[in-house]
Order: structure tokens, then sequence, then C-alpha cells
């Protein structure tokens, strides 16, 4: 692999905790009790920063996600703590994006503040729906006047940057229902908004028992309803699942879905971190369990790395930037996996034979039966 030019860097910070799993969820999640203290895992998560630090010496850091779990649930001080070690440990430049997702059920106008203060400017808030009798079927531990009260209260805390997640095709839910949804979502003016389709994932008690959802024609309707409904609204449709105002994308997804570099601090995070001067790429993955990954970097043990080989690189490249849904430049290729275009040539061609992407000046871009046949088209890498 040969690199040359510099790979933008961002750093995932997870908080493992909620305050009940929503059945649905197949991310590292665990249940917070009374009886667990957050002052040893923050303590973690600065003891991995600092043995990382080795890896990233001198590369500044874009942008930084908190996700889970739910860390709205941190506390002020905890939070404090973490970000002024962070800070004096890497720098943070003037336009640093700093993302904390946020559940309506844990937060108010006195806990968004303390969060502006501390330094987060976005905010991903897990809305999900607007509509009780779905929110109380996902499992959701907010009220759809709450998440009301969460928007409200994020605004006047001073977050002029925020992102709402909505759900489609949730259980009995109709068409009407869900551009309901979106429509509420809109009039508060979110610079970004996430929709996606609830899906059965395995392990999870929704994929044990399965609700009743719509049927697969219903559900394409009223994805289609819903994004010409967003659309309308002046948002552009920049990736799979996510639609912006113009210029508030998310800079941290972007970095993911262009391949670029990221530090994973915390229980079950990945990372993934390029060293040029060696010509490797590496991945990083955290214990699961919060007790195991507190303490494992009690032991200073660096959790598990994994050299990632040129195959595994033309996969994972194609994986993240076909989410985008106007393509990428091919000199990206070369520049974020260190490999020869010529490399994946024939997967090329075999794109372009089966009607899947165009390429034109200088740019891939899928088609729409590319982007309908998206796990068949990254497959062709593996």
């Amino acid at each position: 692999m040969n690199f040359t030019q510099p790979i933008p860097l961002s750093l995932y910070v997870h908080y493992p905790w909620c305050v009940q799993k929503c059945p649905y969820c197949d991310f590292n999640s665990h249940t917070l009790k009374p009886e667990i203290d957050e002052g040893p895992y923050i303590d973690a998560l600065i003891t991995q920063l600092e043995q990382t630090l080795p890896m990233i010496w001198g590369r500044p850091i874009h942008s930084i996600f908190f996700g889970g779990g739910t860390p709205s649930l941190i506390s002020e001080a905890g939070l404090n703590r973490f970000m002024s070690q962070a800070r004096a440990l890497l720098g943070f430049g003037p336009e640093i994006e700093i993302t904390l997702e946020a559940n309506p059920g844990t937060v108010d106008f006195e806990k968004f503040a303390g969060f502006h203060q501390a330094g987060i400017n976005r905010l991903s808030m897990g809305i999900q729906s607007f509509e009780d009798e779905k929110l109380k079927a996902l499992g959701r531990i907010h009220s759809a006047e709450e998440a009301h009260r969460a928007i409200e209260a994020a605004q006047s805390a001073g977050f002029d940057n925020f992102n709402l997640d909505l759900m489609f095709a949730l259980p009995n839910q109709s068409i009407e229902q869900a551009i309901a949804d979106i429509d509420q979502a809109i009039a508060f003016k979110p610079p970004h908004l996430s929709h996606y389709q609830l899906t059965l994932e395995p392990n999870t008690p929704f994929y044990k028992n399965p609700p009743v959802l719509p049927e697969d024609d219903l559900a394409w309707e009223m994805q289609l309803a819903c994004q010409e409904q967003i659309a309308n609204a002046g948002y552009s449709h920049y990736e799979v699942s996510g639609y912006a105002q113009a210029g508030r994308e998310c800079r941290h997804n972007i970095n993911y879905w262009q391949f670029g570099d990221y530090i994973g601090l915390g229980a079950g995070a990945h990372g993934k971190i390029t060293s040029p001067p060696e010509g490797k790429i590496w991945r990083t993955q955290m214990p699961a369990s919060p007790g195991g990954y507190v303490a494992e970097m009690l032991r200073s043990n660096p959790g598990r790395t994994q050299l990632v080989s040129d195959s595994d690189a033309s996969f994972e490249f194609m994986l993240n930037t076909l989410r985008l849904q106007d393509g990428f430049d091919l000199d990206l290729f070369a520049l974020r996996t260190g490999l020869k275009l010529s490399d994946i040539e024939p997967q090329l061609k075999q794109m372009m034979d089966n009607g899947w992407a165009n390429i034109a000046a200088n740019k891939l871009t899928l088609t729409t039966q590319g982007k309908h046949y998206l796990n068949d088209v990254v497959s062709l890498f593996l």
C-alpha cells in the first residue's frame, strides 16, 4: 500500500448504557443500573486515548461523535472531564464538529445547556416517531410530547446544528402516518434528517418475536413518499439514509463513508487507523462489555489490532463509499486504500456491464438499479 496524502481522522466515543434496551436494537448497549459508576469508564476512555497517541501523533481531529447506548445519560462532570483531557491530548481545531446522540427521554434544557458549554456543537436526537402508539411499540422511553419538548429545549440551549432520527415501516404504520412524522420533524427546521427503515436484526427481541410490519411493497411506497416530502422541503439526499440542508451534512459520517480514519474509544468500539510510513491500515476493536473494557484498560491492554489486507481494503472502501448518493471520485480509491485503481478494474467493468454504475468525469456513481442492488454490487469486491 502506498499513501500519498494525509487521511482525515475522526474520533468515536462509545457510551454503552441506556435506561432500557429497545427491542429492535442490536448495538452494544446495556441497561444502566443505579450501582454503576461511570467514573472508571471515563478513566478508561482517557487511558485508551493516551495509548492511541503514538499511532496518530500530529494528526488533527476533524470530528468527534459520542454514540451508544445513550450518551445523553453521561454526567456533566464526566463529559467535561473527558473533553478537557481530549482537548489537551489532541488539540481541537476551531471548526471541529462534535456530535452527541441524545434520547429525548433523558434530557432537559439544563442538560442541553451543559452539553453546549462542554463543547458539544451538534446533537443527534433519536426521535424515531412523533406518534405515542408507535413509540410504545418500539419500546422507546419517551413520548411524542417529550420529543417536541426535547427539540425545543435543544434549540433554546443554543444548538442550531442537529439531526433528527426517524424510522419508517413501523408496526402497523400507514403511509399517511409516516409522512406525518416527516412533516412534524421538518416543522422544527432541523439542518439534518436521518430516515431509515425498521429492520429485524438477529439477537434482538424483535427478531425472536417479530411485530406485524408493513409488507415490502408498502414499505417501498412509504420510503418513496417520505423521500419526496423531504426533498420538497429543500433537503438533499446525500447518503442512503441521510438528508441535509445545504452545507449541513454530517462531517463525521462523511469521513466514514469516504473511508477516512477514526479512533474508536470505549466498550465494543472499532477503529481504523492508517500508517502511511508502514504502508498499512490497522483495525482496532475493544472488548464489548463495559466491565471487561475497563479491566483491559487498567492492564494497559490496547485491545485487538488487525492488519487490513488489500482485498479487505477494497471491499471496505466500496462498502462505505457506495452509500454516498453522488458516488466518489476515482482518485479517492488510491488515496484512501493505498492501492491502484487497476487492482479493481475487473469489478468496475462488471458493475458497468450489469448496468449498476456509470463513470464520467473521473467519478463513479451508481445507477438507480445499482442502488437497488447495492448488496450485490458490494459483493463483487469480496
